[in-house]
């Protein structure tokens, strides 16, 4: 997914807030989510359930700045039955700006508990992987 820098997203020197860079690897996973089959809103409404996050590692390369057009991306490293882990990068020209590895939770959307995702959710997410695939039960 790609992600033009605004304003909006730069500090007074004009590089991107730390913190936005988890509102951009927030967007590609929605993106990615719904490149596989899976709209938030039909998760929540449908299947009462939804994704949080419950751990965020980061690891801050070097600046993005305004105006940059960046490539976002997102790739399950395990799937389980209630929990996603997935590596996100942010890249300039093919260039690290940032990487993440993100660990998500899949709940029930009235916050009881953790639910087992559906095998074919768990399905399209593995396909999805370019990396060797890690199912756990």
């Amino acid at each position: 997914m790609s992600v033009r820098v605004y304003y909006e997203d730069t500090d007074v020197a004009g590089v991107v807030y730390y913190a936005n860079y988890l509102r951009f690897i927030e967007r590609a996973r929605t993106e990615w989510l719904r490149d596989a089959g899976f709209e938030l809103a039909q998760i929540q409404n449908e299947l009462a359930a939804v994704f949080v996050v419950r751990r965020v590692e980061a690891d801050y390369h070097r600046p993005a700045r305004l105006g940059d057009l960046l490539s976002v991306s997102c790739e399950p490293i395990e799937v389980g039955r209630a929990r996603l882990i997935v590596r996100q990068r942010v890249e300039k020209n093919g260039e690290l700006l940032f990487a993440a590895v993100v660990t998500l939770a899949y709940i029930a959307a009235d916050l009881s508990g953790p639910r087992a995702m559906p095998p074919a959710m768990r399905a399209a997410m593995l396909e999805r992987s370019e990396t060797e695939k890690v199912l756990k039960q």
